[in-house]
């Protein structure tokens, strides 16, 4: 018979912080609680669960289809348009080099360790309370969706992808990933293309054979050394590179055949299409694009949103990495507590004071924009 799992150890507070804000401490206590229980993308069976267990003890109806789930405020109404509060709940697996547990979910001082803490617990758990806050009010001029997805690390179909048709019609979203609490108000794009270069296989000792290393690295060196004239003010020049390369299988044969792999992160001045079908005039090599879902996103610095964030004094920048925006056909911004540069590193943690301003944040720029009229802005 299997073990059954590990209770959750919950580890006292600061007695101030336990003061100040009751949202503070359900938004610690839901993350310790999603920190030790292992979610791995397509593995988030059990936080899913977890998740729902915060919704019901909130008395919030939700609605869950696979690992996904979601609820509506009190008062939603159809006369009125929606904003997405989303972030997710899946994890990469933990790389080496960790000396705590990443599933104990430690606390130590300001600092709470744990796989997933940063990216993104922390911002989700921040969404989670700022969504009760506003759960029961009447008068707001918006509705709020929160939805905590998965396998967002994969960009995969069953995350925020896959639930997107059941949310109805979206006006604008905030993706909760660790930001600093900056206003990420564009995002790089994501195109992974496989590369096979095709020549003739022969003996290495004599003139034989069409070297296939040869061709690749002509058309490596040409990926390496080109610019694309589009740069973006916010995110810069798009950025490709070859990451991976695998020929020949014994040393006195002339290789027919070498495969590679191109990492292309793009800009808003183009779409993953386009920069790949230049790209397969410029080369000889045979290339594939795994997708070509994951173009740049972002929203315009005069939407409501944004002025809401700017009102705060929040800086606005232009993110390298990619986020589930890069799957929404609607204007989104990022923003959430925590530092990008944890994520994925061993030790990842996010600070008890981080959360406490994730939560206040995310409130403000909502309460903010309530303030404005509606989402056009208008008094």
């Amino acid at each position: 018979m299997a073990e059954p799992p590990q209770r959750l150890i919950w580890y006292p507070l600061p007695k101030d912080m336990v003061e100040i804000n009751k949202l503070f401490v359900k938004a610690v206590n839901l993350l310790q609680e999603l920190i030790q229980t292992p979610s791995f993308s397509k593995e988030e069976e059990k936080t899913a669960e977890v998740l729902e267990q915060f919704f019901a003890q909130q008395n919030i109806p939700f609605m869950r289809q696979g690992n996904n789930v979601w609820a509506r405020n009190k008062f939603f109404s159809k006369e009125k348009k929606t904003i997405l509060l989303n972030s997710h709940h899946d994890t990469v697996k933990p790389v080496q080099g960790w000396e705590r547990d990443p599933f104990k979910a430690i606390l130590e001082k300001d600092f709470l360790f744990g796989l997933g803490s940063n990216d993104a617990g922390g911002p989700l758990v921040c969404l989670l309370a700022s969504f009760v806050h506003f759960y029961e009010k009447k008068d707001l001029p918006f509705n709020l969706i929160i939805a905590a997805t998965a396998e967002e690390e994969i960009s995969g179909k069953n995350g925020i992808a896959f639930i997107l048709n059941q949310l109805g019609e979206i006006e604008v979203a905030i993706v909760g990933e660790p930001t600093s609490l900056d206003l990420a108000i564009a995002e790089k794009g994501l195109m992974v293309i496989d590369g096979q270069a095709h020549g003739k296989s022969g003996h290495a000792a004599r003139e034989e054979g069409i070297n296939a290393i040869y061709i690749a690295l002509k058309d490596i060196d040409w990926i390496q050394n080109h610019q694309f004239e589009k740069i973006s003010p916010l995110l810069g020049p798009v950025k490709i590179s070859v990451t991976q390369i695998e020929a020949g299988y014994q040393h006195n044969v002339v290789p027919d055949s070498c495969k590679f792999v191109i990492d292309l992160r793009s800009n808003e001045c183009y779409s993953n299409e386009e920069l790949f079908d230049f790209l397969q005039k410029q080369t000889q090599s045979e290339l594939k694009a795994r997708s070509f879902r994951l173009n740049s996103s972002g929203i315009a610095m005069d939407h409501p949103l944004v002025r809401s964030g700017l009102q705060l004094g929040l800086k606005t920048y232009g993110s390298p990495t990619l986020s589930d925006q890069a799957l929404m056909p609607f204007p989104s911004l990022k923003l959430g507590p925590g530092d990008s540069a944890r994520s994925h590193t061993a030790d990842e943690y996010i600070k008890l004071s981080e959360i406490k301003s994730g939560i206040e944040t995310y409130i403000n720029l909502l309460e903010g924009l309530a303030h404005m009229g509606d989402l056009e802005g208008r008094e």
